[in-house]
């Protein structure tokens, strides 16, 4: 289970054009591999989310990508955080979870959410419907993807989705765990507790009591134990050898999106540095070891400004496993 993953979130990076893209996400994954992180995940988009950069800016199918670095590393768990069930046949995913599991060596991992970004789908002509539609989806889907994960024939005559007999062969080589992406407290973390073997917060700080309170409440109410559950909460981070170069990683990489963030307002510059833990080891791992506190049980963690830099994953690795070893 995810107690220390390495999240890609962006796929462009200063001077890499499209023939050399794959190698930089790479090199990326393979100083994960080798510092301390468990899991390797990427985005399942096919735009890119405002939160990052504009719409166009590149990026990569998340299970073409994940199959590929499946060959490029050899310990970490490969998923996407997470995928978007509106994108695909849920019958289809567990084929391609399983094949992902296969090319891996048993390493796949299913992260998946029920969809949000509404521009993309608008884009590529999938329907994105209401959100009780998206959420209804979601849970069907589930009904079919696991029950072929684990080697099961599925029949389902559901409102959103029907199979019939449905099998998966070959099967995984490993018992896949699957991930719920999503902070809602009545339906997203009632599906974490029903279904999933690991749940992913995004959300404030002074929300992950909540968060954690309401799973464990629907876990109660569907006998489930807590404690077979992990809970690794999403961090985006921006680390250096010193904090002074962990500043200048920030403002070049905000300068990189249009974003200067020396002549911005104090109140707009705090809203944006607050999205960040920033600075050198020491100050990031105490701060990772204070939201530890917290009561996850681990994290996700991005570098979206300077993930591509040499050897800033292999820091934050080494850094995050000593705290998630204490």
């Amino acid at each position: 289970m995810t107690r220390l993953g390495y999240q890609i979130p962006n796929f462009t990076y200063p001077g890499v054009e499209p023939a050399d893209l794959y190698d930089e996400v790479a090199r990326q994954a393979k100083e994960a591999d080798g510092s301390g992180f468990d899991t390797v995940l990427v985005m399942d988009h096919f735009f890119q989310l405002p939160m990052l950069g504009p719409p166009d800016h590149f990026m990569l199918e998340c299970y073409s990508l994940l199959s590929a670095l499946a060959r490029d590393t050899s310990t970490v768990r490969l998923s996407g955080l997470v995928t978007g069930n509106t994108y695909r046949n849920p019958a289809v995913l567990a084929k391609t979870v399983t094949t992902l599991d296969i090319v891996s060596g048993g390493r796949a991992q299913l992260g998946i959410g029920a969809g949000w970004f509404e521009l993309e789908h608008q884009a590529f002509g999938i329907e994105f419907g209401t959100f009780t539609d998206r959420f209804e989806k979601l849970e069907e889907a589930l009904q079919i993807i696991i029950p072929m994960l684990r080697g099961e024939r599925v029949s389902l005559d559901g409102k959103h989705y029907q199979v019939v007999d449905a099998f998966n062969s070959p099967p995984p080589v490993s018992r896949v765990p699957v991930l719920i992406g999503g902070s809602g407290e009545r339906k997203t973390l009632r599906m974490v507790a029903q279904y999933a073997d690991e749940s992913n917060l995004i959300c404030g700080r002074e929300e992950v009591g909540r968060k954690l309170d309401a799973l464990a409440e629907h876990c109660r109410m569907l006998g489930r134990d807590r404690s077979e559950l992990t809970v690794s909460w999403q961090r985006s981070v921006c680390i250096a050898p010193t904090t002074d170069e962990a500043m200048s990683d920030l403002r070049d990489g905000l300068r990189a999106n249009g974003l200067d963030l020396d002549s911005m307002p104090e109140d707009q510059q705090t809203a944006i540095t607050e999205r960040f833990i920033v600075g050198d080891p020491d100050t990031v791992g105490a701060q990772l070891a204070d939201d530890l506190a917290l009561g996850v049980d681990g994290f996700t963690i991005n570098l979206p400004v300077n993930g591509h830099v040499p050897g800033r994953v292999a820091l934050l690795g080494e850094t995050a496993s000593k705290v998630i070893a204490t």
